[in-house]
C-alpha cells in the first residue's frame, strides 16, 4: 500500500490566501461557508412552515437582506464547489473512502455526537458572531478588518483553551 502524502500545509494556506484575494477581486466580498447553511435552513423553514417564517422577525429580516430565493446565494454555490472539489481531491489522491477516525480510548458513538455538538455550538457560533471562520476571520483579516482578527483570535484562542478537554476524542 502507498502512503498518500498531504499538501504541504504552508503551500495550502498561501494557494487558500490566493484563492480569497481572486474571490474579493472577482466578487468583492471574501470566502464563507456559515450562511450558505443559514440560506439552506432558511429555504427549509419557508418549505415546511411558511406561516412560521412569515410570522418570526428573523425571517422578515433575512427576506429584506434577501428579496430573491435563499438558495440562490453565491455563498450557497461555493460551498457546492468545495464538496465537488474535495470529492475530486480524494479521488485525485486515492483517498475516498468512509472512514470515522477516533481514538482508541473513545467510541465510534461518542465521537460523532461530540462532533455534531461541537458542529452545532460552532453554527451557533458563527451567528452570534456573524460569520464563520472563513466568513468573518479570515476574510475579515484579508482586508485588516479589527473585527475578523478578533474574530480569529476568539476562535483559536477558544480552540486551545478548549482541546485539553476533548483531545482524548480524538488521540
Amino acid at each position: 500500500m502507498s502512503d498518500t502524502k498531504y499538501m504541504n500545509p504552508y503551500l495550502a494556506g498561501f494557494l487558500l490566501g490566493l484563492v480569497l484575494l481572486v474571490t474579493i477581486y472577482i466578487t468583492g466580498r471574501g470566502l464563507g461557508a456559515s450562511g450558505a447553511f443559514k440560506s439552506a435552513v432558511v429555504a427549509t423553514v419557508e418549505t415546511v412552515a411558511p406561516a412560521h417564517t412569515a410570522d418570526a422577525t428573523f425571517y422578515k429580516e433575512y427576506k429584506v437582506e434577501h428579496p430573491e430565493n435563499p438558495l440562490k446565494s453565491w455563498l450557497v454555490f461555493e460551498v457546492i464547489g468545495v464538496i465537488i472539489g474535495a470529492f475530486i481531491s480524494g479521488l485525485i489522491s486515492n483517498r475516498l473512502k468512509f472512514t470515522l477516525e477516533y481514538s482508541p480510548k473513545t467510541t465510534s458513538r461518542i465521537r460523532i455526537l461530540a462532533a455534531l455538538t461541537g458542529g452545532v455550538l460552532f453554527g451557533f457560533g458563527a451567528q452570534l458572531g456573524r460569520g464563520c471562520t472563513s466568513g468573518s476571520a479570515l476574510s475579515g483579516m484579508a482586508v485588516l478588518s479589527a473585527g475578523g482578527i478578533i474574530t480569529m483570535m476568539a476562535i483559536f484562542g477558544g480552540a486551545y483553551m478548549f482541546a485539553y478537554f476533548v483531545r482524548k476524542l480524538w488521540i
